[in-house]
């Protein structure tokens, strides 16, 4: 595969990877909620550093679009954005359900779910293929339950039938397996809309 830059700021975590040859270097921050923007740069400079690469030898530039944090997500894709813009290269939007699903070893239908709090999840459902089965959408608790197959995620849910994956191992096999799906731009996921578009109603 060829070299890459990759970040996901779309919830309280923080992932940046840097591929360069064989060399694959993962900077993972657990607890950053509302702090992306002050230390998402810093990671970058360390990841590429430590990588031996600068953004120029990058082939693309992935981020995880969502859904999830609405202003983590815009600081992601701004990023990759901007840096895709200064080098000429391609970009890679990578959804928070695939960011999961493609690390889900099961030869059975699943559900990928994204804490959208007050008992609220953002919900895509997945065959044993990866292809999507259940369009993104926002339902309660109890609808994801009823959807009666495992519910995967990397945050702690309280839902019945739940498989947690680690994080921040979470981006690369995502990145690696829709490689092939460069684009020149990215958009944010918005599954549902924000609070302060919902308050203006």
């Amino acid at each position: 595969m060829t070299d890459f830059l990759a970040v996901d700021t779309s919830s309280k975590y923080l992932t940046v990877i840097a591929k360069h040859g064989d060399k694959v270097v993962c900077r993972y921050t657990g607890e950053c909620a509302m702090r992306h923007s002050v230390i998402l740069m810093s990671e970058i400079d360390e990841a590429l550093k430590e990588a031996g690469m600068t953004p120029a030898d990058c082939s693309f530039f992935a981020a995880v679009t969502g859904p999830g944090s609405f202003t983590g997500i815009r600081i992601g894709i701004s990023a990759a954005k901007g840096m895709a813009f200064a080098t000429g290269k391609k970009l890679l939007g990578v959804t928070s359900f695939d960011l999961v699903a493609y690390n889900v070893n099961s030869l059975n239908p699943f559900v990928v779910a994204i804490d959208a709090m007050h008992n609220m999840y953002y919900v895509c459902g997945y065959d044993e293929h990866k292809k999507i089965t259940l369009a993104p959408c926002y339902i309660s608790a109890e609808r994801v339950e009823e959807l009666g197959v495992d519910i995967y995620g990397f945050e702690d849910l309280p839902l019945k039938n739940y498989i947690k994956l680690n994080a921040g191992d979470c981006l690369l096999n995502a990145v690696r397996a829709l490689s092939d799906n460069l684009t020149d731009t990215i958009h944010a996921l918005y599954v549902r809309k924000s609070q302060a578009e919902e308050a203006r109603k």
